[in-house]
């Protein structure tokens, strides 16, 4: 992979008629990018996979890498990626990212205690930097039955095949960077948990077509959503409430468990039990039909 330039990000966004900052620190350069073959992790005992991840890597590589690609879709809602749930019960699967590098490597700890108590299962969409910095709590939320742990990247980054930015990060430019930006996470959670992540969610939530079938070629679906939670846990209590009131039955929110000073928490803490009230009950992704 090509290596990144260090740059401070402040991206002013403009989504849904609400206007947000979002910071962020990326390695354009590439040359401090996170290699998850340098880290050391205690593994889980774990069983052999149906399809060895690293032929079914090199099998994708080998189909994509020699050929001319042009995409042509970029961006969150484009064909190939999952929104929502294709049910008319009134069933939510609320999901939170967990992004990692210097903005985006601390724990919510409030907003998990509040999930646990009420006994509200949640899609936790994890990327490799913030479990290297959160080892120990990964592996709680990893054996914690309520939580399904997910595939978020291994450096956060959009996919694309030619280099696309989203919110000021520089994103994949190739084949070959794709597939190590999923499957590199991939491998370190199959190999700490023992389990393989069915789902994929990009670092920002940019693909290009081209990403996507590559993500579905490496046994993943891609998976985004149909409520902005908490806009990169920029909301305030009161807006992320009023996004998570606008649910519809099968909605997908898109929230964050990295930003304990944001008013993510205290916003899904409101918004919880007038969900329940409203009849409302939560599911994980897995075993799920999902639409775009």
């Amino acid at each position: 992979m090509k290596t990144l330039r260090i740059i401070s990000v402040l991206s002013l966004l403009f989504l849904g008629g609400v206007t947000y900052v979002i910071l962020n620190q990326q390695n354009t350069s590439r040359s401090n990018t996170y290699d998850v073959t340098q880290a050391v992790f205690t593994k889980s005992p774990v069983k052999q996979p149906s399809v060895n991840l690293q032929t079914r890597t090199n099998d994708v590589l080998n189909k994509w890498q020699d050929q001319h690609l042009e995409a042509t879709e970029w961006g969150e809602h484009i064909s190939g990626v999952k929104n929502k749930i294709d049910t008319e019960e009134k069933i939510i699967a609320l999901t939170f990212d967990a992004c990692g590098g210097t903005w985006g490597e601390k724990y919510d700890e409030t907003l998990i205690n509040f999930l646990k108590e009420e006994e509200i299962p949640a899609t936790l969409f994890i990327n490799a930097r913030w479990i290297e910095a959160n080892k120990e709590t990964f592996m709680m939320l990893a054996e914690e039955p309520l939580f399904s742990i997910q595939n978020h990247g291994t450096n956060h980054l959009p996919l694309s095949v030619s280099g696309q930015t989203a919110w000021g990060i520089e994103g994949t430019t190739s084949a070959e960077e794709i597939i190590h930006e999923v499957m590199d996470n991939q491998t370190l959670i199959y190999e700490m948990t023992g389990h393989l992540p069915e789902f994929f969610r990009s670092g920002t939530a940019h693909y290009d077509d081209l990403a996507v079938q590559m993500t579905q070629d490496l046994g993943l679906t891609t998976v985004n959503y149909d409520v902005l939670g908490d806009a990169g846990a920029t909301y305030s209590t009161s807006e992320v409430e009023e996004a998570l009131l606008t649910v519809v039955p099968g909605s997908i929110p898109l929230l964050h468990m990295n930003q304990p000073k944001s008013g993510t928490a205290e916003g899904v803490m409101a918004a919880i039990p007038q969900l329940k009230e409203n009849g409302f009950t939560f599911v994980h992704l897995v075993d799920q039909t999902l639409v775009e």
